[in-house]
């Protein structure tokens, strides 16, 4: 099979979509069942695609698209340009890599959306009322367009059936988590720590978002610091690329006088990464809403002692080896014992295999294959109508 990947996006640094994309392709180039992939980028995207993912597999094609990096621009070339771009390169599917506007019946082979959250309902604030208007009417129609979905968890897929009650009756929809495999990565120190190696640290790794909590781990930290529940050698480091919340945390930070303290970082890569997850003390995830979480999934994999939020998804994804905080009542406090409570926890090695590269890919091969299948035979309706149902407001 050929697959395309659309993982076109604003993202001018990685994101977790644009490393959910990376990490498909290369679980797909694996494998005996696929004979190609091409990887749809922006310009201003492949030098990260190629490098921070170091995307090396001969049969990923990564194609860059060199249009402006607006809203419009992108919009259009999604409805115009992807199913272009389809037709010259004949794939046996089309797989977006994350809800997009576009239009079935241009497409000559199925195509497959992934939902990684349902944040243009939940979390309007995350965009801005005009976009996140914008982006409620991308992903129904997304939705609506598409010959079959994936939801990176059981908490997506509820999501999605609440704020759409009645999915296209053509349409199949399914479960598949996010991968996580770092056996071909090199731990490598980043730049700031290469000579601060033995430095203690706290990590977290997030989008400046305001579901992400950061600010909340920030004043527990502070208070750790303050109360000396932590060695006053800890730094805090935030890992993640700028958001809405960006210069409300600087603001929080100097508040606080803990730019001593605190180290953000962005654009680093799987190596760096890696070594981070593996040196830290202690990952902490504060979020109040997710769709899925993959830096959680990674740090379990590489056996951190975790902290996180006891929210639906964390307790879908997380371990018993994790220790889970209420956002209720007293959400600082709460989060201040929680991590003092993992300090003193010895380390457990992972055991788990729910996101093993064979597991999830061996469940995406399946599901392509019935796609295509049923498409060459007939049994799928390649002139998707417009989904007229409209969904729930919150």
């Amino acid at each position: 099979m050929h697959i395309l990947i659309s993982a076109l996006h604003r993202a001018s640094k990685p994101t977790g979509v644009c490393r959910y994309a990376a990490n498909l392709a290369e679980c797909l180039a694996d494998t005996s069942e696929i004979a190609k992939v091409t990887l749809i980028v922006g310009s201003w995207q492949r030098e990260y695609f190629e490098t921070a993912f170091n995307l090396c597999f001969h049969k990923i094609n990564i194609v860059s698209v060199d249009i402006k990096n607006n809203s419009l621009s992108r919009n259009s070339w999604f409805l115009l340009g992807l199913p272009k771009l389809a037709h010259q390169l004949s794939p046996d599917l089309v797989h977006l890599s994350f809800p997009l506007p576009f239009l079935r019946s241009f497409f000559p082979c199925p195509v497959l959306s992934t939902i990684h959250d349902l944040y243009p309902y939940e979390l309007p604030e995350n965009f801005g009322k005009i976009q996140a208007s914008f982006n409620r009417l991308f992903l129904k129609q997304c939705v609506g367009q598409s010959d079959a979905l994936t939801c990176v968890s059981q908490t997506s897929l509820d999501r999605l059936q609440f704020f759409f009650p009645q999915l296209p009756v053509q349409q199949e929809s399914t479960v598949i988590y996010n991968v996580v495999d770092f056996k071909a990565v090199q731990p490598e120190a980043p730049r700031v720590f290469r000579d601060k190696e033995s430095i203690p640290f706290l990590l977290s790794v997030a989008q400046h978002r305001k579901n992400k909590n950061l600010d909340l781990l920030i004043y527990s930290y502070g208070f750790l610091l303050r109360m000396k529940k932590i060695d006053a050698a800890t730094k805090l480091v935030l890992v993640g690329s700028q958001g809405p919340e960006t210069e409300n945390l600087i603001r929080q930070i100097a508040d606080l006088k803990l730019q001593d303290n605190i180290q953000l970082l962005s654009s680093i890569n799987d190596g760096e990464l890696s070594w981070l997850y593996q040196q830290c003390q202690s990952f902490i995830m504060p979020s109040s809403i997710e769709g899925f979480c993959l830096p959680l999934a990674e740090a379990m994999h590489l056996s951190c002692k975790v902290v996180c939020s006891d929210i639906p998804i964390f307790k879908e994804i997380g371990s018993d080896e994790c220790v889970y905080f209420s956002l209720q009542d007293n959400p600082i406090g709460n989060l201040a014992q929680a991590i003092s409570q993992v300090l003193k926890k010895p380390l457990v090695a992972s055991k788990s295999a729910k996101f093993s590269r064979p597991k999830i890919t061996n469940q995406y091969l399946h599901f392509y294959s019935n796609l295509v299948n049923n498409a060459k035979r007939g049994q799928m309706n390649l002139d998707v109508p417009s989904y007229q149902e409209s969904a729930k407001t919150t």
